[in-house]
């Protein structure tokens, strides 16, 4: 009797192989050819679940930030009632949550020099510039969020303004993940954690 696939494991078993192809190669590599090998899949089995390179990009896109986003909404969702917590404990538990966007595991290394492939590639690529501006607008509005907690529990310093504030942290936090990843050995895990609990230092209560 012929196995039974599930095609939706198997589309998300090809992705997992692309992502490797890319935190391995590069998305240039990334054809369906050599992603295929690294699926341990024929060609034509492969393209029975992408007909096109097109196709397979942008769903291991569009996977990837959701994969990251419910993440996200998992770790906020999972910080609770912050009433209790004193300003201290507030703002390392904000790194810790935006620490949920940097290099600073295998996991999440992998997660973000993928990103930055397809970041890149959608300069020039009008068919992943839409996820792309997906991706960067939810960023910032976890980023928001993040420090919007903060303001509400007073933690932050009067005259702060959320919405500067949110595009600087930003913009660390995308610097600090493109430096870790080609810069390994200038910018560690601990350097990005130790960075982002200075910024947030600096925007916090006397």
């Amino acid at each position: 009797m012929p196995k039974v696939v599930d095609p939706v494991e198997r589309r998300h078993a090809v992705v997992d192989a692309l992502f490797r192809v890319v935190v391995r190669d590069g998305l240039q590599r990334a054809s369906l050819r050599t992603v295929a090998a690294e699926a341990q899949l024929n060609i034509g089995s492969l393209r029975h679940y992408f007909a096109t390179h097109e196709e397979l990009t942008r769903f291991a896109m569009a996977s990837m930030i959701e994969r990251v986003g419910g993440r996200l909404r998992a770790s906020v969702d999972e910080a609770g009632d912050l009433a209790a917590l004193p300003p201290a404990d507030l703002l390392e538990l904000a790194v810790r949550l935006l620490g949920e966007l940097l290099p600073i595991d295998e996991s999440r290394r992998a997660e973000v020099t993928v990103f930055l492939d397809f970041a890149a590639a959608s300069r020039t690529d009008p068919a992943l510039r839409d996820l792309a501006e997906r991706a960067a607008v939810g960023m910032r509005g976890f980023v928001r969020l993040v420090l919007e907690r903060l303001g509400s529990r007073d933690a932050l310093r009067p005259g702060v303004r959320i919405d500067v504030e949110t595009e600087r942290l930003a913009s660390l936090v995308d610097g600090l993940g493109m430096n870790a990843v080609l810069h390994p050995e200038l910018v560690s895990a601990s350097d990005c954690l130790d960075i982002l609990r200075a910024h947030l230092g600096a925007l916090a209560c006397p």
